[in-house]
């Protein structure tokens, strides 16, 4: 999959595609009806399948504290638009230059300039251009003047409720994964690089590997039941672990973090020699809400006790 970073990377040979542009946050099963839609669009006409994308989202530029919580970071939404079958992803920041941008200066910079679109597919509800101006009819009078073909993807619909990312983030935070993956169509997970921490695990003695993530808020915390697995296939292979997702109150934790630590008796390596590596994070099963606790020892107990109620899930699993 080819990337391109920001309006001033758009080149000369990038132009002639067919696009669509959203958040697509969580490349969820009506993101990918979209992208259906762009691949047979861009086997007819023998052009790449292009998604722009925004970085950061919007709303989390215009209000980051009332923002809803992620549910995908960059890398996993890039990661889950290539498996749709995404060739191009055009990644713009949303910063003040962009923010200013009048519908038709979007139009004419992104789309036509730039891209050189073809077919374009939006949302029902799509809007754009520092007045929000541009919606979908005035794309379909943009396109009757130049040479594309302009496209409403319908709402796509799982039993009846309109699948959205707002839906995803609603049934993650009630911890029914089965449930989110059928909404996704991919079993949810986090991936990240392990990265140093406090090592407060390690004193505890239950070390546990720490997963970069950004700023960015998460759409649930607690802590759970999960399966780790390496994504550069070199140390571990889908292990059981507890994993901490949240901001580690006790310890007067702010920034969001993801704590894992693995209890499956067939992995033997130390975490020391984890750090550099990309681990997958698959979400099984909530244990309990995250808690402050009145000292390090009432934490150690705990943490104990979440380590045996994982086992016991995973064993009652099969």
């Amino acid at each position: 999959m080819r990337i391109i970073r920001g309006l001033h990377n758009i080149r000369p040979e990038h132009r002639g595609c067919v696009a669509t542009i959203g958040n697509f946050d969580g490349v969820h099963t009506g993101h990918k009806s979209l992208i259906s839609r762009l691949k047979v669009e861009a086997a007819k006409l023998d052009l790449p399948v292009t998604v722009v994308i925004f970085e950061p989202q919007p709303r989390e530029y215009f209000d980051p504290v009332s923002a809803p919580g992620r549910i995908t970071r960059f890398a996993d939404k890039v990661s889950q638009l290539a498996k749709a079958g995404v060739e191009q992803v055009v990644c713009l920041s949303f910063n003040d230059r962009l923010r200013a941008l009048t519908a038709d200066e979007f139009v004419q910079t992104l789309l036509l300039d730039g891209l050189g679109v073809k077919f374009l597919v939006v949302g029902d509800d799509f809007r754009f251009g520092c007045d929000r101006s541009g919606d979908f009819e005035f794309l379909k009078q943009v396109s009757g003047d130049h040479d594309f073909e302009l496209v409403s993807m319908d709402t796509f619909s799982h039993q009846q409720e309109r699948v959205s990312s707002t839906l995803v983030r609603e049934v993650l935070n009630n911890a029914d994964f089965d449930l989110a993956e059928r909404l996704l169509g991919w079993r949810y997970a986090i991936s990240g690089k392990v990265v140093h921490g406090q090592k407060l695990g390690r004193q505890l003695g239950v070390p546990t590997a720490n997963i970069q993530l950004s700023n960015l808020k998460s759409p649930f915390n607690g802590v759970f039941a999960v399966k780790v697995s390496s994504c550069d296939d070199q140390q571990i292979s889908r292990f059981e672990a507890v994993a901490n997702l949240g901001v580690k109150p006790t310890v007067n934790g702010i920034a969001p973090s993801l704590e894992v630590h693995i209890i499956d008796g067939r992995f033997q390596p130390e975490v020391d020699g984890l750090y550099g590596t990309k681990l997958n994070i698959e979400f099984c099963h909530k244990l309990r809400n995250e808690q402050k606790f009145d000292g390090i020892e009432a934490l150690k107990a705990q943490i104990e006790q979440d380590i045996a109620d994982a086992a016991t899930w995973f064993a009652s699993q099969g």
